[in-house]
């Protein structure tokens, strides 16, 4: 049997922002209900005890998340939660103290990359003032600033990170001005169980996207994969529309599912160096594993 260092569990395919850097889903908008969320949680127990409550969509927005949480609490799940931090004082009530949770990820690029974003001072005041109780919990954190371009970025991009990492500084009273220290793909410590990561922005993968000779490497379906909010299975969480649709775990179990022959041969291909789906020869994740 297939066992995943964590399996993506999306709640909801619906998010209360558009960035430029995630393309908007076209599937239909949906919240996954608490008894079909268990059943999930049933079927992947055998696999993995770790789950991120993500593919598309905003976490945070789910009415009932603190009973989510205490349903995978109750299977011996941890979870990790990745968010826009938009929402966080809304969902505070629902978050502190749940044992469930091992990490909350912050997705600070979402602030630029929403175009009627305003106030970031605020903005980020609200999820400090988060992260401040939730760490009392031994829950992680993990600020993200996903996007530095490869090319050289402009004065506007630059100075627009620099007032978030300025803001950072000061809350975590850092001596230092953290690019001189984080590296792209990398993260730096700020605070006992605090850490912010940098990394380049990356492609979602698309059917119209370009496609290459389709060598490479992917840990999908090796060490992860994901669960769409409709019961879809899908090789990873960068799959938002469902593309490689493995099977839907409402008429055929999961583990059916990823020892399917599908899954086998995408996961055959890549031992190979070799994507086999057309969407992952469209993928340029693959090539931070090596060509």
């Amino acid at each position: 049997m297939k066992t995943f260092k964590k399996v993506y569990i999306e709640i909801t395919s619906v998010c209360n922002l558009a960035c430029t850097f995630c393309p908007p889903t076209e599937r239909k908008a949906n919240f996954i209900k608490l008894d079909a969320f268990t059943a999930v949680l049933d079927q992947i127990k055998p696999h993995t005890n770790h789950i991120y409550l993500h593919v598309k969509g905003e976490p945070l927005l789910h009415p009932k998340l603190d009973e989510l949480l205490d349903a995978a609490h109750d299977r011996g799940f941890k979870v990790n939660i990745t968010t826009n931090g938009t929402l966080i004082n809304k969902a505070k009530p629902k978050l502190l103290g749940k044992p469930a949770i091992r990490q909350m990820n912050f997705s600070l690029h979402s602030f630029d990359g929403h175009i009627g974003s305003t106030d970031r001072e605020r903005y980020l005041s609200d999820i400090f003032s988060f992260v401040r109780e939730v760490v009392a919990f031994n829950v992680l954190v993990s600020f993200r600033l996903w996007n530095l371009q490869r090319d050289e970025a402009t004065i506007a991009e630059r100075r627009r990170n620099r007032e978030t990492l300025e803001l950072l500084e000061r809350e975590f009273g850092l001596d230092y001005k953290i690019e001189e220290k984080v590296v792209p793909g990398g993260g730096i410590k700020v605070a006992e169980r605090i850490y912010l990561n940098q990394d380049h922005e990356f492609d979602w993968p698309s059917l119209q996207a370009p496609e290459d000779e389709g060598k490479g490497f992917c840990h999908a379906l090796r060490s992860h994969s994901a669960i769409l909010v409709d019961g879809t299975v899908v090789p990873c969480c960068l799959d938002g529309e469902g593309v490689i649709n493995l099977g839907n775990v409402h008429q055929t179990s999961f583990s059916d599912i990823v020892e399917g022959e599908r899954a086998n041969r995408l996961i055959d291909g890549f031992s190979r160096r070799e994507a086999v789906e057309e969407l992952c020869r469209k993928c340029g994740y693959r090539k931070r594993f090596g060509m």
